[in-house]
């Protein structure tokens, strides 16, 4: 998962409490106060399995992964594997799912991490928000879930399902996903093959499996 704080450089956690220049966007798409989505990402360990090459990069499944998630950010990306993983989007569930914790935090991305920072105090403790949000990098599995994840903005609600995965390109380039929630640091990233995207009240799922769940 990465960046899950203030500034989580590379991956991760480097708390800065200081004055902001705006809180929750105002472009964003607004809820009433209160959890959004309660449910925790579910994950399931399974054995490796090859899902193919894709832009180079050789795949390798070790999770099944589906999470329900509010869109806190989104990233286009034009270099550091772009033609692999374009956008990076980060997700908040349980109390990063608030419309009212969210009013009093700053959410950004920049250079493959996810940063968050608020004024004076954190609105819950910082515990809670690096364990309730999660920097993906996504890999869509078909043009359709490759566009949805395109359209994606911050305060939608998102369902997405599909793997964890490492990627691994000739010249000893490998990228890892994290399997943990709570973890901080390098390597705290989601590397999250989409089989499955929906966007609450859109139309119904594009689906692309290649596995058997």
């Amino acid at each position: 998962m990465n960046l899950k704080a203030v500034l989580k450089p590379a991956a991760c956690l480097a708390l800065v409490a200081f004055g902001l220049h705006g809180l929750w966007p105002q472009t964003a798409r607004r809820h009433p106060p209160g959890v959004l989505v309660g449910a925790e990402p579910e994950q399931h360990l399974i054995p490796e399995q090859p899902l193919g090459e894709v832009h180079g990069f050789t795949l390798s499944a070790v999770a099944t992964y589906a999470v329900q998630a509010r869109v806190l950010h989104t990233k286009r990306y034009w270099a550091d594997a772009a033609d692999l993983v374009p956008y990076d989007v980060a997700l908040g569930w349980g109390p990063m799912s608030d419309q009212a914790v969210l009013d009093q935090l700053r959410v950004a991305q920049s250079n493959r991490f996810f940063f968050y920072e608020w004024r004076e105090a954190p609105p819950i403790p910082e515990k809670e928000i690096a364990c309730h949000a999660a920097n993906n990098h996504l890999i869509a599995a078909s043009a359709e879930v490759a566009k949805i994840i395109r359209k994606l903005r911050a305060g939608q609600v998102v369902k997405l399902r599909g793997y964890l995965v490492n990627a691994v390109k000739p010249g000893g380039i490998r990228w890892a996903t994290s399997l943990s929630r709570t973890d901080t640091g390098n390597g705290a990233c989601e590397l999250f093959y989409v089989e499955s995207a929906q966007v609450e009240d859109d139309s119904p799922p594009h689906d692309h499996r290649r596995l058997p769940h």
